[in-house]
């Protein structure tokens, strides 16, 4: 798995490789969250390449796995869109502003944006 442990300001973060797809489905958040674990990681930054492009689409449901899944583990997930950014359903876009409301995910343009949005408390 393409994930490496990195300290932000003394809080532990599993950031996943640029240009890495190394998720091909939801059901792979399970190695996401066993990487959080082995860290006692409660925060994920991953790249739109990271992660199938299917999540970007509402009605496939990969989203709802994922982010129910970290939900559960109480892990927040930061996604940084990268230059090949998939196209998001409209679905997708409305489930984003949404959940600007809470501190569980978000989506950003830059990993440094990622990482000030993680670092601060929930």
């Amino acid at each position: 798995m393409d994930l490496i442990h990195v300290d932000v300001d003394g809080i532990g973060v599993m950031e996943g490789v640029p240009d890495s797809p190394f998720m091909k489905s939801a059901a792979e958040i399970d190695d996401v969250i066993g990487a959080c674990f082995s860290t006692r990681s409660t925060r994920v930054l991953l790249y739109s390449s990271n992660i199938p492009t299917a999540f970007f689409d509402l009605s496939s449901g990969e989203a709802g796995t994922v982010l129910q899944k970290l939900r559960n583990y109480r892990i927040r997930l930061a996604i940084v869109i990268d230059s090949n950014r998939p196209a998001f359903s409209s679905r997708f876009g409305e489930m984003v502003n949404e959940e600007k409301k809470g501190r569980d995910f978000g989506i950003f343009d830059a990993r440094d944006a990622a990482f000030e949005w993680l670092r601060a408390p929930r």
